[in-house]
């Protein structure tokens, strides 16, 4: 049987950009046609880049699913200055989405990548001048195995997502994850069948920005696909205290928002596999986390991300002609 080592990590504004220096009026900033200027400008976040940078070092994935992306240049960028350049991830997948930050969904693989589709073009049905994926649902498939007969590889089928956040209320905000997460139900059955979508091996991932947990502020948006019986939610097999990937000191909440749900199939294939939540670059104000951090973290920059990445090794059976 083949392992897969997948992730799913936020990385936080992954940007190759500059910010104005404090007390800059930004309307003067462009007196001498955008030249870079040590005066005028400042990097923005290369401290915390860096420690983005050892997380995904140390989890060490074959595939790393990526939230927070500006783009593929800056993708390369980051490749070539924290993880030892094309030769660790040859292969790299994404599409400028909908998200008028820039933030983007992105992968990084060791395996080739053969097919890539955006969905980011279907539109909202409870608004159609909008799209209904804040970024994007990006549908990339992995090579994982070698040939074992004409046409006979293996292969996993990955949907990468970062749905709409909570900013401006839990409530607010559901029904546009709800009618997010209803999507990508429609996309995988019609890539896989209405049948038993889940005998195929595909993975749902990303962050969903939202609990399965009821609170005072209503239920939660990402249910019926968290819950379906086609996939798994794996890190619901870690003790339910250890199961958050993300803390809010808004609320004070240490909540999972981060998912990774392997097809029952796959599921089925690594019944004893337990998933990693990595925390190492979480800032210090996530007191909760008491095991060890990366030299360097701060109270709350500097820090990889303000999310957690996401681990499973999945083990795909071999291909058959």
């Amino acid at each position: 049987m083949t392992t897969l080592r997948l992730a799913t990590f936020n990385v936080e504004n992954l940007f190759a950009r500059w910010r104005f220096a404090d007390g800059l009026d930004p309307a003067t900033a462009n007196s001498r046609g955008w030249i870079v200027d040590q005066t005028r400008f400042e990097e923005l976040g290369m401290d915390d880049k860096a420690l983005t940078g050892a997380a995904v070092r140390e989890i060490a994935a074959d595939v790393l699913c990526l939230e927070e992306v500006e783009n593929v240049d800056t993708l390369k960028y980051f490749r070539a200055q924290a993880l030892g350049g094309r030769a660790q991830y040859p292969y790299v997948a994404g599409v400028d989405g909908n998200d008028p930050r820039l933030i983007d969904v992105a992968v990084l693989s060791k395996l080739p990548i053969t097919r890539i589709r955006s969905h980011q073009h279907l539109m909202d049905p409870a608004s159609p001048t909008e799209p209904l994926f804040s970024r994007d649902c990006l549908e990339v498939d992995i090579e994982v195995g070698q040939e074992t007969g004409p046409g006979g590889t293996t292969s996993v089928t990955l949907f990468v997502n970062h749905f709409k956040s909570m900013l401006g209320g839990r409530s607010q905000t559901r029904g546009k994850r709800e009618r997010q997460a209803r999507q990508v139900l429609d996309i995988v059955t019609d890539r896989f069948g209405h049948q038993a979508p889940g005998d195929h091996p595909f993975v749902v991932l990303g962050d969903l920005n939202d609990y399965l947990e009821a609170d005072g502020d209503g239920g939660s948006g990402i249910g019926r696909l968290v819950t379906w019986d086609q996939v798994e939610n794996v890190t619901a097999r870690l003790p339910e205290d250890e199961q958050w990937t993300h803390y809010w000191d808004g609320g004070d909440e240490y909540r999972q928002l981060d998912y990774l749900l392997p097809s029952a199939s796959l599921a089925r294939a690594a019944p004893d596999t337990l998933p990693e939540i990595f925390r190492k670059g979480m800032p210090l104000r996530a007191v909760k986390y008491t095991g060890p951090r990366f030299p360097g973290v701060g109270p709350d920059k500097p820090k990889a991300s303000d999310h957690c990445p996401v681990v499973f090794d999945l083990g795909l059976p071999p291909a058959t002609a």
